[in-house]
């Protein structure tokens, strides 16, 4: 029998489930609360890790010439500057233009898309009913939740991350002026750290996470950048001369990187639903398109009778702890240390003395070229 599939919320996970699950004949309603194209918070560079698996979805991203990415620059707050040139190297892409590509990709894969807000998820009896604002009711066999890093889902569902506050704070914006194309750059400041890179159109993307007790000293964002993070030279030569393009700041709070679990209610969570990588280690999208991978194989083997429900749920927990959970662990002690002042020092030093540390932590916080596996690629039963 068909299977009824229902996907909340469309962002990089969402969109490519939809059209990896469409292109495997199963029936996709995806539920995304915002028109495309729009802007979200985030670092917008790709690992190529990905690259194999959206070309074998025939969404290849390079029609919309990104930027390409082959080192990273690391530096201090006082702005000593390292670099280490990126073992699978990357892209810059906008969110606003990517997003957009894999929606009409979806599109012409006969995904019914739908706008609205999704309030609430029941399960019963082997079916789901999801609710929205508006009031529309969907019932679905299986659903996935993609919907980002927090959502009223998330507190209804009591999920265990939404009883502890989150000191993190998230901000954005695109700038023009002069940086060179091919590197990505990770630079320290008090209390946060800032990712730089080219896009698709010569924009740079500017993005930034702070930890909100050293921002709310400051009035606004503008003074906090000027006060704090230009006290890094390399932040601050930037800053100074690049204009930004965005009316104003985009910004996100209560940022949590608390452990999350890959199926809640039965639902299975991709992307930042699923769990957070710090954005200095400038793989979450990345793994965002990857858990869409296994949680559309995981599916496609429920559909097809090959695995029960709890077997499939079980096999996409285990799989993304496998491929993910060292990575966040390595982000988080990261960004632990980065948030000391004697820490980075030893850091400094120690990246002075061994240049090729640096490899390493890039090597413990990124995968390896995805593979597609024939064996997943099963016709749907009617």
């Amino acid at each position: 029998m068909q299977q009824k599939v229902l996907i909340i919320g469309g962002g990089l996970a969402g969109l490519t489930s939809a059209i990896h699950l469409r292109k495997q004949g199963l029936d996709v309603t995806l539920i995304e609360k915002d028109t495309y194209p729009h802007h979200k918070v985030c670092g917008e560079y790709i690992s190529n890790e990905v690259l194999p698996y959206l070309q074998w979805l025939d969404a290849d991203p390079s029609i919309l010439n990104p930027a390409e990415i082959t080192h990273l620059e690391f530096s201090t707050e006082s702005g000593k500057k390292f670099i280490a040139k990126l073992p699978l190297g990357g892209f810059g892409l906008s969110r606003y233009a990517f997003d957009k590509f894999l929606y009409d990709k979806a599109i012409e894969n006969s995904c019914n898309i739908v706008t609205g807000q999704v309030m609430e998820v029941k399960y019963s009896e082997d079916t789901f009913q999801v609710l929205t604002a508006s009031g529309e009711v969907f019932y679905a066999d299986i659903v996935l939740a993609a919907y980002g890093k927090r959502s009223v889902l998330d507190i209804k569902m009591e999920r265990n991350f939404t009883h502890k506050k989150s000191p993190w704070l998230a901000v954005k914006e695109h700038y023009k002026g002069a940086h060179a194309e091919h590197i990505v750059g990770l630079h320290c400041f008090e209390g946060g750290y800032c990712g730089v890179s080219k896009t698709e159109d010569g924009a740079i993307n500017i993005c930034y996470l702070v930890a909100y007790d050293s921002f709310k000293k400051y009035k606004d964002i503008k003074e906090h950048r000027e006060q704090i993070l230009c006290k890094n030279p390399v932040l601050a030569r930037i800053f100074n001369d690049c204009v930004s393009v965005f009316e104003k700041p985009l910004t996100i709070s209560q940022i949590s990187f608390e452990r999350k679990d890959a199926v809640e209610n039965h639902m299975l969570m991709m992307g930042d639903t699923a769990g957070l990588i710090h954005p200095l280690c400038g793989n979450g999208m990345a793994m965002a398109i990857h858990s869409a991978k296994l949680a559309s194989e995981a599916v496609i083997a429920f559909a097809n009778n090959k695995l029960s429900r709890k077997e499939m749920e079980e096999r996409y927990t285990k799989e993304w702890n496998h491929i993910f959970l060292t990575r966040i662990k390595t982000g988080k002690w990261i960004a632990s240390l980065l948030q000391k002042p004697s820490s980075v020092k030893l850091a400094s030093l120690a990246l002075t003395m061994f240049p090729k540390l640096l490899n390493t932590v890039i090597k413990r916080t990124h995968g390896k070229p995805i593979t597609i596996a024939s064996a997943y690629e099963y016709e749907i039963q009617e």
